[in-house]
């Protein structure tokens, strides 16, 4: 294979090989997990205003309306400084009324995250002062830095936005009740999204009763806000692209500069050596993500991390090249009718827009 070859659309293809997830294991400090708590490359520049709501779906313009007026509340002072200018016998403002967050129920692809980063970018305040990270990436951060540190850590912001908010074994479900509890007895506005509502999180999944008495009291702490709708992401949209050969994944791989090529089943060994939190890191830099021999992941515990990954990749916009099976076969019957069904939808739909992606990598 020639190094001077050019395809349209493709940079000439490289003396140097690939790059290779599986030869990654991050290790991301305390510190950078804090610093990095902001919307994800993706929702860099989405506003309000560049959400379109669904004219058939009137939910959608009402959650833009109510999250804006969200959004303007939090300019004022820290809400716990209410409760320090009473010892100086000044007259505090009246505590904001109603659960202080908000919590935005839909279903995969209507737009929720974009919502959500809308609100992180519409607070004034600064970034500092603000902090955005999914479920997976909070609970990180009590791990790497202990409860205490990150009680301490978040109580200073003025808000903190949670993404895909679904809770995976009781010891987290506690572990966040408790957090979110101590965040909002310092005052700190809440936000979250999620594809169920607060009350129902744990129907369908192990252990059931723990879940739900658990999650009763933190949904106190939310104001449901329903966004109905279809997954943008197929609006009118073909269905998705064909998997290519293993010839056209690897020459891709090669003619693309950044871009990673790895074989399915050895990447999803690998996953299992890092940590979910990590996955991020681990693509970074990378262009594309090239996978040969894709294959249906009967095995639970493997099928959710790749959902993790499938998470990092698309806020990333790393587009993914695959031969095998489709993505929509990546998940059997069993796991699409089961308590993490909403999870591994919402995979395959992220998948298949990263396909889309990647279609101009590839010769015609």
């Amino acid at each position: 294979m020639s190094s001077s070859t050019a395809v349209p659309g493709q940079s000439p293809i490289p003396d140097a090989a690939p790059h290779s997830l599986c030869a990654r294991e991050p290790r991301v400090p305390a510190d950078r997990l804090v610093a990095e708590m902001e919307p994800p490359p993706r929702f860099d520049s989405v506003r309000f205003e560049t959400y379109v709501p669904d004219p058939n779906q009137p939910s959608q313009s009402e959650a833009v309306r109510v999250l804006s007026e969200f959004a303007h509340g939090l300019g004022g002072a820290h809400a716990a400084g209410t409760a320090r200018r009473r010892w100086f016998g000044r007259k505090a403002p009246a505590a904001p009324a109603g659960p202080r967050g908000v919590y935005l129920d839909g279903g995969y692809g209507v737009g929720k995250t974009h919502l959500l980063a809308s609100l992180w970018h519409a607070t004034p305040a600064a970034p500092s002062l603000k902090a955005f990270g999914t479920f997976v990436e909070l609970t990180n951060l009590v791990g790497a830095l202990g409860f205490q540190q990150t009680v301490q850590t978040l109580s200073g912001h003025r808000l903190l936005c949670i993404d895909e908010f679904e809770l995976d074994d009781p010891g987290d479900t506690v572990l966040v009740s408790s957090l979110l509890s101590r965040l909002v007895e310092a005052g700190v506005a809440l936000a979250a999204t999620s594809n169920t509502l607060p009350g129902k999180l744990g129907e369908g999944r192990f252990a059931a009763a723990d879940f739900l008495r658990e999650i009763q009291g933190l949904s106190a702490h939310f104001r449901p806000l329903r966004i109905d709708g279809e997954d943008y992401r197929h609006r009118g949209l073909p269905e998705a692209p064909a998997p290519y050969s293993e010839g056209q994944v690897t020459e891709a791989a090669y003619a693309t500069a950044g871009a990673a090529l790895d074989d399915f089943p050895g990447l999803l060994d690998h996953l299992a050596r890092v940590h979910p939190s990590r996955y991020g890191a681990m693509t970074e830099g990378i262009s594309a993500v090239c996978l040969t021999g894709v294959e249906p992941v009967s095995d639970q515990s493997t099928a959710l991390r790749l959902v993790v990954l499938a998470d990092r990749l698309y806020d990333r916009e790393i587009p993914v090249l695959a031969s095998g099976c489709p993505f929509d076969k990546l998940f059997g019957e069993e796991m699409l009718n089961g308590g993490y069904q909403k999870k591994y939808f919402r995979a395959i739909s992220r998948l298949t827009a990263l396909a889309r992606d990647a279609k101009g990598l590839v010769a015609q």
